[in-house]
């Protein structure tokens, strides 16, 4: 992997791979190359498929999208069927956290980045190696398309290697007999075996499940390229001139627990490309940064930060071209991050989006910017890429500066916080060690109370030997080098760079300034650390769909009859499982899984919690089974949980009846999400996005995307907004459409990676007062009302914040509204008779009574006052003298801890010069307090006094010379531990 250092080599003008593409005469952009790859794949039979979101749905292996196979990751799995076996796609991705964590080394390497995009064609059980290597060729070296020099383009195939102990796989002769084939030189397609081979060329999709051999592609730069000065270096050197472009993945096997390989009834083709590389390639740029895909930014970034773009860039000054690299790499992750929902927060995705943006925006600081800057470049963004992604044009997105702007503000206010923090480290470090090394002294005899000149080694020293002589003095100069050339702790720094984001340069420069030295392998492990932490977002590997569910769904799919009604008879029981696998028959009392070919009960999906119901016979007369739930365990087909009251078999017939009244509450909440969802984005802005819902018999509950709590009255607006709509009644429209389709005519989408491309469900609530004709338009699976005012009434009960810039409101409908509404009504009433007034008049008694609250506290703090006043005569009336210095050693009644401190202060005062210590019971344990005037904290210190005190009676404590208070146990044994502060005293006077 190239290092940190490769851009330090190449001065002067910009260097094109020499040369690129042979022969080639199209000037390619990179939206050129990302469409040419979209559309020779589509005229290959392939259907063109957007770019799924970069928040995976429904995956919690994945913290970000971070490969264009990701959204088919259950086709691959067995778990989802679509109506087309072949596809193609040009999917963002963000790897910027996890285990795939390269985020220090983006801008200073030529193909690090955090954001990219993957060019990808996948086959599902259609075509493989043959036509996967041809269709490659083809779009690479072929006239009509790329038309890459064949001599600069390498092939590498699995050479074979022993897996597992006893699991051999040999040479992939198909995929090299196939690259000859299509005419690559024999020369150029290398086989790579062993440990080698595994580390390269075998794709396993986790622990267990699909996996199979890679073969990829290379281009070679030319000796320009490489970061070695290689002149005539070999393939497959790894010195940074052969370039990986394309991966093919051959999906040919399932493994198993014990690292057994199955062959895949149906082999699949995963391919990926990265935009970026293919971009430098074609346009004979050496760097990905040099490209039309980064150049427009990062000269954006310099008119930004006030700097020359063509003086940075050509003369790779200093880290000013690195930091340009830097802020226009990371402003597209910023931008697309926002744009799908992920917000800056100190936890999860938006961690890494904070972590992201703080470092470009450190970067814009070193370049020289001295105000905000990457919002604007969130602009430049949408402007370069809105035509291929037209997600960063939408309306909704209109909030994406404003989010990037204020934590620029936060970041800029947080640095000032880390520095103060930084520099309160480096002075604690510094008097730690010092009061270190002169206790030592103190310990062998220094006077007490010597004044030494503050952190002057020098005055420091001379004291020293002025007390001890000059070898004394000599020994204590080499303790003060050694005990000052000791690292820092790097875990302390690595605290700073983690909650305050202070970079690890801006360290490096203070600590440097201060003639410090940090422990970097200390701050090192601590960064791996978090990065554990933060791979415990891939959770634990997809499992394959269960075979037998498999073979089923192959058969058929089931026929979904609950959008009609709530029972269906003549359903045929197609298959009976149980934990033990596929069983013929099951018996009454018995517990499983049963697929029928046609059912009436909801499978919970969508955020729509599952029906209930029951099994009987066709005459409903007799029951047959308890109905617990429903799940989709493949794509199309519903797996129901039931309790066998009687014995069923597999090709039985039954009549499936859901709870009608059940599914009723449901239907209503769910109905009553997507006017919330509505309303939300009416009120506050249409940044607003879902992030998960629930749509169960008792309550409705949605999750959005918000940077702030909703205040009371948008909460009202946002009720009174649904109960409108609800009064409208209007009849609830469901049609089918392509998902394209759907898009255009306004429908809102969530989790985009989960749609199909054809018979999507719009669910559409009509508004006639509405200039496009509706108040609620969403693509959505589940069950709804027939007319909007079905739901009878809306009424919010909760919002709260669920995590960084998620917010959460609750909400019940018709009964459960109304027995919200009873709740509340008997509350007010039992309010009114404890107070004595009508419902009418609970606010003013309320208030009366706060205002009574408040006198009355006044009036104890006044009385609390007084009692204290009272006893500070009459203690300062029993001063003892212990060695010349007056005491005053009492117990104290009736006082709290504020009022205990103000007797010492007052005493100290009455004192002049004097110590004071006073104890006091306090709920069945003592409260101790010390007081020292400032004349005397040289030879008594307040927080040993109270700790010695408080070691009688079972406590501790401590504090300021001048001050200091304890706890402890023993109430019996105060007045002795009081009387005991003389003989304490003496020794230290």
């Amino acid at each position: 992997m190239p290092g940190k250092g490769t851009y330090m080599k190449m001065r002067g003008k910009e260097k094109s791979a020499a040369p690129a593409a042979s022969g080639q005469k199209k000037v390619w952009s990179g939206n050129d190359i990302r469409e040419a790859f979209l559309r020779f794949f589509e005229s290959k039979g392939h259907r063109r498929v957007r770019s799924s979101s970069l928040v995976p749905h429904g995956d919690p292996t994945l913290l970000f999208t971070n490969a264009g196979m990701n959204q088919f990751k259950d086709v691959f799995l067995g778990l989802e069927k679509r109506d087309y076996n072949r596809a193609t796609s040009a999917q963002k991705c963000v790897r910027a956290g996890g285990k795939h964590n390269d985020l220090e080394n983006v801008g200073f390497t030529k193909r690090h980045h955090t954001f990219f995009e993957m060019l990808g064609n996948f086959s599902f059980g259609d075509y493989y190696k043959e036509e996967a290597i041809a269709y490659a060729w083809e779009l690479l070296t072929s006239d009509k398309w790329y038309n890459l020099d064949v001599n600069k383009l390498y092939s590498t195939i699995f050479g074979g290697a022993e897996l597992s102990p006893g699991v051999n796989v040999g040479l992939d002769t198909l995929s090299r007999n196939t690259w000859l084939k299509v005419g690559a030189p024999q020369e150029r397609v290398i086989a790579l075996e062993g440990s080698q081979g595994i580390k390269e060329l075998f794709w396993t999709m986790g622990e267990t499940g699909p996996c199979g051999s890679c073969s990829e592609i290379h281009y070679d730069m030319g000796p320009e390229a490489s970061e070695e000065g290689h002149t005539d270096c070999k393939f497959p050197c790894d010195c940074g001139r052969y370039v990986e472009i394309w991966n093919l993945v051959f999906m040919q096997w399932n493994r198993d627990a014990s690292g057994n390989l199955t062959p895949l009834p149906k082999p699949s083709v995963d391919t990926g490309m990265g935009l970026e590389r293919i971009a430098a390639v074609l346009q004979g740029k050496i760097s990905n940064y040099e490209t039309d895909l980064f150049v427009p930014l990062m000269k954006r970034a310099a008119e930004l930060c006030d700097v020359d773009y063509e003086t940075e860039i050509e003369e790779e000054v200093g880290r000013g071209a690195a930091s340009l690299r830097v802020i226009a790499d990371h402003a597209r992750a910023t931008t697309f991050l926002i744009t799908d929902g992920v917000l800056p927060s100190n936890e999860g995705r938006g961690y890494v989006l904070r972590k992201i943006m703080r470092r470009a925006i450190h970067h814009g600081g070193l370049v020289g910017a001295t105000r905000p800057f990457l919002h604007e470049m969130a602009c430049g963004v949408s402007d370069l890429m809105g035509v291929a992604y037209p997600e960063l044009r939408a309306p909704a997105t209109a909030r994406v500066p404003d989010i990037v702007l204020a934590e620029e503000k936060r970041f800029a206010k947080t640095l000032d916080q880390g520095q103060h923090e930084l520099y309160k480290v480096l002075a604690r470090v510094v008097s730690e060690r010092t009061n270190a090394l002169l206790a030592e002294v103190e310990g062998e005899g220094l006077p007490r109370g010597e004044k030494f000149p503050d952190i002057d080694v020098h005055g420091i020293i001379q004291k020293v030997e002025q007390s001890f002589g000059s070898e004394r003095a000599e020994r204590f100069r080499r303790d003060w080098r050694a005990a000052f050339s000791q690292p820092i702790p790097g875990e302390e720094m690595f605290r700073l760079y983690d909650t305050y984001g202070l970079p690890r340069d801006f360290i490096e420069d203070v600590i440097r300034d201060r003639q410090h030295t940090v422990d970097w392998s200390g701050f090192d492990r601590a960064m791996e650390e978090q990065r554990k932490r933060a791979r415990a977002w891939r959770g634990g590997a997809k499992e394959a769909a269960n075979p037998a569910y498999a073979k089923i769904a192959d058969r058929f799919k089931t026929e979904l009859d609950f959008y009609h009604g709530t029972s269906a008879k003549d359903s045929r029981i197609e298959a009976i499982l149980t934990k033990s696998g596929p069983i013929n028959e099951l018996n009454a009392g018995e517990s499983g899984e049963v697929v029928l070919d046609r059912t009436a009960i909801y499978a919970e999906s969508g955020g729509q919690a599952a029906d209930t119901g029951a099994f009987y016979d066709n005459s409903e007369s007799q029951l047959l089974a308890e109905v617990k739930g429903a799940f989709y365990p493949v794509a199309g087909l519903v797996a129901h949980k039931i309790v066998a009251k009687e014995t069923l078999r597999v090709g039985d017939r039954v009549a499936v009846v859901a709870d009608a009244e059940r599914r009723a509450h449901i239907i209503r909440n769910h109905t009553g999400t997507h006017l919330v969802n509505a309303a939300l984005r009416n009120i506050l802005g249409t940044h607003v996005k879902q992030s998960g819902s629930l749509n169960a018999p008792d309550r409705l509950r949605f999750d959005f995307s918000h940077f702030a709590q909703v205040d009371a009255e948008e909460l009202r607006d946002i009720e009174q907004q649904v109960n409108d709509e609800i009064r409208l009644n209007t009849e609830v429209e469901t049609n089918v459409a392509s998902l394209e389709e759907a898009l255009s005519s306004g429908a809102l989408a969530f989790f985009g990676d989960k749609y199909p491309e054809q018979n999507v469900r719009v669910v559409t609530i009509p508004d006639p007062r509405a200039a496009r004709g509706f108040y609620s338009k969403e693509l959505c699976g589940g069950t709804h009302v027939q007319r909007v005012g079905d739901i009878g009434v809306l009424k919010i009960v909760s919002e709260e914040s669920v995590a960084a810039g998620v917010r959460r409101v609750e909400a019940v409908t018709g009964i459960g509204a109304l027995e919200h509404f009873k709740k509340q009504a008997d509350i007010l009433r039992q309010l009114a008779s404890q107070l004595n007034v009508g419902e009418d008049g609970i606010l003013a008694q309320v208030e009366k009574l706060s205002h009574t609250a408040k006198q009355l506290e006044k009036e104890l703090e006044a009385q609390k006052r007084k009692g204290v006043l009272s006893q500070i005569d009459e203690l300062a009336g029993r001063v003892q003298v212990v060695k010349g210095i007056k005491l005053i050693a009492a117990e104290v009644q009736n006082v709290d801890r504020e009022g205990l401190r103000l007797i010492v202060d007052s005493l100290r005062q009455k004192l002049g010069s004097g110590v004071v210590a006073l104890g006091m019971p306090e709920n069945g344990k003592v409260a101790l307090i010390a007081g020292v005037t400032k004349d005397l904290t040289a030879k008594v210190h307040a927080g040993k006094l109270i700790q010695a005190l408080a070691k009688q009676l079972g406590g501790s404590g401590g504090g300021r010379p001048d001050m200091a208070e304890a706890g402890a146990k023993d109430t019996a044994g105060l007045k002795s531990a009081l009387l005991s502060i003389p003989s304490l005293l003496e020794p230290l006077l």
